[in-house]
């Protein structure tokens, strides 16, 4: 009877109660482990079509062509037309120099041109009446010319008369000296006439020094108009202006930096793989970017180029392991991705970002 008693106290206590019944635990062991099969299954296809393809880093950031605005004249800033984060398009006024010195440097040049070109202008005046100075010398040339040849004809003929008692000796010498009076004409207006003549050559080296001393002030005159447009400082490209410096009345100075202007289009990304990754990888190869700031979101682009060496070369300080202990450590590679369509607008990607890239290899042999 105690026996008995025992055993019903054994059955109605509580861990006999909890105790699992074998018959209720198998179904769930075998779901489990079907549903164990089936994920590595699927694990195991993707990997096999799609995995062992991919190359994949997490070291990879958004880049971009963001331009720095510096002034190229200095001077106190009058406006600063473009607030930080304000979309603009190429050409707008970002920031404007006080201009009053450099529009009174071009007043300056500009006169100095004015006065080179009524300079060239007189010496174009002088040469024309010049002309008209070696055209009236000539003209006493060709009178002179004509005069010697009376006077030798008459005193040659009043030396003959003379020599035949037609003519007295008196009349001879006269004539005679009528002769040569008129060669020394002739020899004193060509004198002139070369006198005239040298000094057209005059005037054309003082009208040649002009148009380069007028060359040379149209220079100043382009350089202080070019000075003047510079103290209007315009968006380069299309962007958003941001890091911006500039404060009205401050004082800008020749390659100061103003601000910045990220741009609108055109964004990359730049992965750095692991050189053990880059075997594979060409221009042309698909890639896909998640960023961190967007999780989920998928971007689409390719590969544009590798870097002709690794990060480590580009730097301050190149590693050298020429001497002492030696720790190999995992290169890795620049690798520009493009990214397609409007995925490479300013929108959720930004320069600078962090991203996840995946690299398909399985086109790699397509030309």
């Amino acid at each position: 009877m105690t026996e008995a008693v025992l055993e019903r106290d054994a059955a109605s206590s509580p861990a006999a109660k909890s105790r699992p019944r074998p018959a209720r635990r198998k179904p769930l062991i075998y779901a489990l482990a079907l549903l164990g099969v089936v994920a590595a299954t699927r694990y195991g296809y993707r990997w096999w079509t799609q995995g062992r393809f991919l190359e994949q880093t997490d070291d990879a950031y958004v880049g971009g062509e963001v331009t720095v605005v510096a002034s190229k004249v200095s001077g106190l800033v009058a406006e600063v037309a473009a607030s930080d984060n304000q979309s603009v398009r190429a050409g707008e006024l970002l920031v404007k120099i006080d201009d009053r010195d450099y529009r009174a440097i071009l007043a300056k040049a500009e006169a100095v041109v004015a006065g080179q070109i009524a300079t060239l202008a007189n010496l174009d005046a002088t040469r024309r009446l010049q002309q008209a100075v070696v055209a009236q010398a000539r003209a006493g040339v060709a009178a002179a010319d004509a005069e010697i040849t009376r006077t030798r004809f008459d005193q040659s003929r009043f030396q003959e008369l003379s020599a035949k008692a037609a003519a007295s000796t008196q009349t001879f010498q006269k004539a005679d000296a009528d002769y040569k009076q008129a060669l020394a004409a002739g020899e004193r207006a060509r004198a002139i006439s070369d006198a005239a003549e040298r000094q057209l050559d005059v005037i054309d080296a003082q009208k040649r020094q002009a148009e380069a001393a007028l060359a040379g002030a149209k220079a100043d005159r382009d350089l202080a108009a070019l000075n003047v447009s510079y103290t209007e400082i315009r968006a380069p490209i299309d962007g958003v202006v941001g890091n911006r410096s500039a404060r009205v009345g401050g004082f800008a100075a020749v390659g100061a930096k103003l601000l910045s202007v990220v741009p609108s289009q055109g964004l990359w990304v730049d992965a750095n793989f692991k050189e053990s990754q880059i075997v594979d990888l060409r221009p042309g190869l698909s890639a896909t970017i998640e960023p961190d700031v967007a999780p989920g979101q998928i971007f689409s682009g390719h590969v544009a180029s590798l870097a002709p060496a690794t990060g480590a070369r580009f730097s301050i300080l190149p590693p050298e392991n020429a001497t002492g202990n030696f720790t190999k450590i995992v290169q890795r590679v620049p690798v520009r991705i493009v990214l397609d369509g409007e995925a490479s607008a300013l929108g959720r990607l930004r320069p600078g970002l962090s991203v996840t890239v995946q690299v398909d290899r399985r086109d790699k042999d397509k030309p």
